[in-house]
């Protein structure tokens, strides 16, 4: 049984029926426009704008287009491999040639960015409707990279990435940073800006109390249980060996929960 365009989209909760499906072209220039193309060596902010730049022309473009667009890039006359799943949040300007989106990249398909190819079974159609697409064979899944750990005092995290983190194989090294040290973190609901100062300590590091938040989204925190945890961003205020004595990791939590004052205006409640 052949896997298709539409199983990949429906394990990432995607209805084919609610999306668009571009394979941009190579071109340095369009004759029609006069807009610059992409190409191979062309970065994300570069592909992300020339996406957000569609024809007035409905023959050319759907006069409503769904919310979300799941976007190739051509490899040869038959094939596409994802670049990203982005959101239309809507048409921002339309000066009767042009119409420009606003578009944001989101973490659908994030895992597959650049590894999944499908077949691409018209060489001359640029875009098709998710039905159509749902249709098209997948010929390959590349085997993922390894992402290098960017280091604690620089790790940031949405609720997203943090599942991938903890499932990924191309995050094995991160896995293994963090099963590597206990400490205090910090998570902040991105809706509001409200703040919850957290700790692993003993025998528990911070790998296995954030796969908590993976597993049921609040890791047994009252208060955070009345809260959509996939606003939720992870990062870490500090860290230590797994040696260090409980009595210190607890001096430091409740330092940063004065310090932030997340007992009074954010969502620990002692």
């Amino acid at each position: 049984m052949t896997l298709t365009l539409g199983a990949v989209l429906g394990s990432a909760g995607i209805e084919p029926a609610g999306c668009l499906v571009i394979r941009h072209a190579y071109v340095q220039e369009h004759a029609d426009t006069g807009l610059r193309g992409v190409h191979a060596d062309s970065t994300d902010e570069e592909i992300l704008a020339y996406t957000s730049r569609q024809s007035a022309k409905p023959r050319k473009f759907p006069p409503v287009p769904p919310r979300l667009w799941v976007v190739f890039m051509p490899e040869g006359g038959n094939r596409a491999r994802l670049w990203s799943v982005i959101d239309n949040r809507g048409e921002v300007s339309d000066d009767g040639s042009l119409r420009t989106f606003d578009l944001v990249e989101t973490d659908h398909l994030a895992d597959l960015r650049n590894r999944l190819v499908i077949g691409w079974r018209s060489p001359r159609t640029w875009r098709l409707n998710g039905p159509t697409a749902a249709g098209y064979p997948v010929v390959e899944i590349a085997d993922a990279q390894p992402e290098p750990f960017p280091g604690f005092d620089r790790l940031v995290l949405s609720h997203a990435k943090l599942h991938a983190v903890m499932r990924e194989h191309r995050y094995a090294a991160w896995r293994t940073a963090l099963s590597s040290v206990v400490g205090v973190y910090l998570i902040t609901d991105t809706r509001d800006g409200r703040q919850y100062v957290g700790k692993a300590d003993g025998a528990e590091s911070i790998r296995q109390r954030w796969s908590a938040y993976t597993s049921n989204g609040h890791g047994g925190n009252i208060e955070l249980r009345r809260i959509d945890p996939t606003s939720f961003r992870f990062s870490l205020l500090r860290v230590f060996d797994p040696s260090t004595p409980t009595k210190v990791i607890d001096e430091a939590e409740s330092h940063f929960k004065f310090a932030l004052d997340t007992r009074k205006h954010g969502l620990n409640r002692n």
